[in-house]
């Protein structure tokens, strides 16, 4: 597998990223003793590693525009409610919030996508291959590229009426065979073809559109997921307080750990959520508590989701608009609403 490149950047670049002029960009390299130092000086100006622009305007409050937002939600086990928080959080943060949101589907279950679009919307763009699958199918074939960015990205999504600014990337069915052959997907020129790196250089002009990006993540650590954590900035781990959803919490941080070492990237565990508790539960309750107390594992997140009936109408995708309550009901809409809130907190102190 080729080594990732780590992109590289100028002065103009940089601006962009942090919507300031180029001079305030200039004064920051003077000014701020801890800007990251240029990778080679040109006669058209300085470059730099653009992991190290990206760490640094995150961990440091400047006026403008803040950085985008990007956290993947993973589980290796289903039934956790990954793909249930990941949309009522994007509905959250737009309804809410009035964030701009986008929501990348890379689970080939295509939940999230149903819920966003609904069923026979779904059809009509898997038909003609307007979601990610088509992307990821373009890189075992690369001198026959179909994928339209501008065609799959749908535009205000949600059955919630309050929820005008969320986006989608849409899943497919079809990424179960097409995850299984992507090791095996041609290099290209120079090797610069990595497969990890495919989703990141299909949307990386677009990502900074937008005020956070939710990726929901199949239950796997595959090439797929390591796309979606590939534009990551961090990501949280909804499960049910349970022995078999916790089970590969360990090893969904130490793989992470280790990716992010290996791209030179930030990739934080930003934390656990806790989903589908039963207050009445003593497994979920010394099982919360193991979680607590574990040290090696990521915080767990003060909000807690607990178990609702109303979260099978929710996933039901509706022609009428409706409110968040109406969707998921009133506790639940709040504990979400809740939980956005700890999650948006915990980015913003991070900037």
């Amino acid at each position: 597998m080729a080594t990732i490149a780590d992109e590289l950047v100028g002065i103009n670049e940089i601006a962009l990223m942090a919507n300031v002029s180029k001079q305030a960009v200039a004064n920051w390299r003077v000014r701020a003793t801890d800007f990251p130092k240029p990778v080679s000086e040109l006669a058209s100006g300085p470059i730099f590693r653009r992991s190290q622009i990206r760490t640094w305007l995150r961990h440091n409050k400047r006026k403008g525009k803040p950085m985008t937002h990007v956290i993947s939600t993973i589980n290796l086990k289903g039934g956790v409610a990954k793909t249930t928080t990941t949309v009522a959080l994007a509905e959250t943060f737009s309804a809410n919030m009035g964030k701009r949101v986008l929501v990348i589907d890379l689970d080939p279950q295509t939940n999230a996508t149903l819920m966003l679009i609904g069923e026979d919307k779904w059809f009509e763009l898997n038909s003609k291959e307007y979601t990610l699958a088509r992307l990821f199918k373009d890189a075992m074939d690369p001198d026959n590229r179909k994928f339209d960015l501008s065609k799959t990205l749908q535009k205000a999504v949600s059955d919630v009426g309050g929820a005008k600014t969320v986006d989608l990337l849409p899943s497919s069915l079809d990424l179960i065979d097409v995850q299984d052959t992507l090791a095996s997907a041609p290099a290209g020129k120079f090797y610069a073809a990595n497969p990890v790196e495919l989703l990141w250089r299909a949307v990386k002009t677009r990502i900074e559109d937008y005020d956070i990006v939710m990726v929901d993540c199949p239950p796997n650590l595959g090439i797929i997921t390591l796309n979606g954590l590939r534009i990551s900035d961090g990501y949280i781990i909804p499960t049910i307080p349970d022995h078999l959803s916790t089970y590969g919490i360990p090893q969904i941080v130490t793989r992470i750990r280790d990716f992010s070492e290996a791209i030179s990237e930030t990739v934080e565990p930003m934390g656990i959520v806790a989903t589908k508790y039963q207050a009445n539960s003593t497994v979920h309750n010394n099982v919360l508590k193991q979680l607590r107390d574990d040290e090696k594992l990521p915080v767990v997140m003060e909000t807690i989701i607990r178990q609702a009936n109303s979260v099978a109408a929710a996933a039901e995708f509706q022609t009428y608009p409706r409110t968040l309550k109406q969707k998921y009901g009133s506790e639940l809409a709040n504990q979400i609403d809740e939980l956005a809130h700890e999650i948006w907190e915990t980015l913003e102190g991070d900037i």
